[in-house]
């Protein structure tokens, strides 16, 4: 057996590889995104035929792993937690329409929001579907759970829910993987010819059937090795640890003697007898989990006393991070804490990179709307949302990706003119599109900036499914010709797009402008490669 030293992203894409995995599907988005990336550098990966490429978006990605299931291959679908908003549709359907092949749902959440817009928890959208939830306290059981995902999806016959969180996924600990690479599965369609048809007839059986099989998914929790309880002496009170939280009470006892029993949890429904063997033998019980209060809440549901504790009677905080000095505290330990921050030290805010392609579209907007009143230039999710920072506090909205097409529309709708969305080439493809065809069927006086950098710059220059496509798209679309521009973002062009801005803001209709200049970080690391693929090519002549 091979040991690694891992990320709990990598264990992720390591364990779906030697878990017969055929494909998978994702779109970039902190903390989730190096699943995928492994797996397209992995050789392994490359000798299986592993498909790899990025989708559009998530719910385009979800999608295309759900037809892989049908099929009956294991397919895996990686997303941070926004994300699955996006990818919401499918992912509820899914649980109706069940699994052929194993998929496995990884979804990536944030707490603390380190770069992300909320604090959602997954386990929320699970639980909503009626779905299992695999939540690994390490990066061993990250490896081990994406083999075993594939199995549980398989033998529940449906999709299952992986969650993890930013601090798992981001710090390494050493895995070791199985000795055997499961063979991926020969294409296999589903039994049922109608199972994936969701007309209402057949949607209202295979619900029934979702609630039947729910006592199978407690049963698989029940009796599943990544739920157990330990038993102690000291029944004053009783832990129950989810997820990494187990990781961080075990932190506060590095020789593993917890004094009070504990129950951990890592596969859901929640294993009921466990519950109720630690609340009926411990006068109080603490939960110990990252993101929402999910189990305390259920306990308190349910329990004759109210002698649960944890994030929603103040003993953890309601927001951010568990950490190990949080439980420290919780648990009445001396917990050390640093010397608090001067007041002369400030957090460094992002910034733009210097040379940033997306300074030129600012400095050239700023001046003209400067011209018709502020509060009107809607943006999106991406570095150029960096413009709401000084110097150039260029943009009065950010909610989700896509919106500032949409939010641009309503407010030109309202009579806000001119309104101005801006959007990034990649943002635009995951969901700019749509927005921008209700524009342009109501023919709405807004001005949308495509400011395309030609890669997904801010999750570290991913391919961008718009590279070469934006025009024909927008022309697809609907968008007139003569209100469709492209020209380079550089400095000595910021006349003629200043030009362009007023020309444009003038027009009673959709107008589209692309200012075009490739990352500049992207250009960095693409030249090395040229120039490590030129002196490659060399030495061999």
């Amino acid at each position: 057996m091979q040991k690694s030293l891992l990320l709990g992203v990598e264990a992720i894409a390591q364990g779906a590889i030697d878990g017969g995995m055929s494909g998978v599907y994702a779109y970039p988005g902190t903390p989730s995104t190096e699943i995928t990336e492994y797996i397209q550098h992995s050789k392994q990966a490359q000798q299986l035929n592993i498909h790899r490429d990025w989708a559009a978006n998530e719910k385009t990605a979800m999608e295309s792993a759900l037809g892989m299931s049908y099929a009956g291959k294991r397919s895996m679908v990686c997303m941070k937690h926004v994300g699955l908003n996006v990818a919401a549709d499918c992912f509820m359907n899914a649980a109706i329409t069940g699994a052929n092949g194993g998929m496995l749902i990884v979804v990536a959440d944030d707490p603390s929001m380190h770069s992300s817009q909320n604090e959602q928890d997954s386990r929320v959208y699970g639980k909503f579907a009626m779905m299992p939830i695999l939540e690994p306290s390490n990066q061993q059981e990250a490896y081990d759970m994406a083999r075993f995902g594939f199995e549980l999806s398989e033998a529940c016959e449906i999709p299952v829910l992986m969650r993890i969180t930013t601090r798992l996924a981001h710090s390494r600990a050493g895995v070791t993987r199985a000795a055997e690479v499961v063979a991926q599965n020969d294409m296999k369609l589903p039994e049922d010819k109608v199972q994936f048809v969701l007309l209402p007839g057949i949607a209202r059986k295979r619900y029934k059937l979702l609630l039947n099989n729910q006592a199978k998914f407690e049963t698989a929790s029940e009796e599943s090795p990544y739920n157990t309880y330990t038993d102690a002496a000291d029944k004053s009170m009783g832990i129950i640890a989810c997820g990494l939280g187990y990781n961080y009470l075990m932190e506060n006892y590095p020789n593993g003697d917890c004094p009070y029993p504990v129950v951990k949890i890592s596969q859901y429904p929640i294993p009921r007898t466990m519950i109720q063997k630690i609340t009926s033998e411990c006068d109080k019980v603490m939960v110990l989990e990252e993101g929402y209060p999910v189990v305390e809440e259920m306990l308190k549901g349910y329990l004759e006393k109210e002698a649960v504790i944890g994030r929603l009677d103040g003993t953890l905080s309601r927001d951010g991070e568990l950490k190990p000095e949080m439980v420290g505290r919780a648990l009445g330990f001396d917990v050390e804490e640093g010397a608090e921050v001067p007041n002369l030290v400030s957090a460094r805010p992002p910034a733009l990179c210097v040379g940033c392609s997306h300074i030129d579209v600012y400095t050239a907007l700023n001046e003209v709307v400067a011209e018709y009143g502020e509060g009107r230039v809607f943006a999106d999710i991406g570095c150029y949302t960096l413009g709401a920072l000084p110097p150039f506090n260029a943009i009065n909205s950010c909610v989700d990706m896509g919106a500032s097409v949409t939010m641009a529309k309503g407010a030109a709708d309202a009579g806000l003119i001119p309104s101005v969305a801006v959007i990034g080439d990649s943002t635009f493809t995951h969901s700019g599109m749509t927005g921008l065809l209700d524009a342009v069927n109501e023919k709405t006086p807004i001005t949308v900036i495509i400011s395309d950098n030609e890669s997904i710059s801010m999750t570290g220059g991913q391919h961008s499914s718009a590279k070469g496509k934006l025009e024909a798209i927008c022309e697809g679309l609907g968008v007139e010709p003569e209100h469709l521009h492209v020209l380079t973002a550089v400095p000595k062009k910021r006349d003629d797009l200043k030009d362009l801005l007023r020309k444009e803001f003038e027009y009673q209709g959709v107008s589209v402008i692309i200012p075009r200049r490739v990352c500049v970080q992207k250009n960095v690391r693409d030249q090395k490669i040229k120039k490590a693929a030129k002196a490659k090519a060399a030495a061999k002549a």
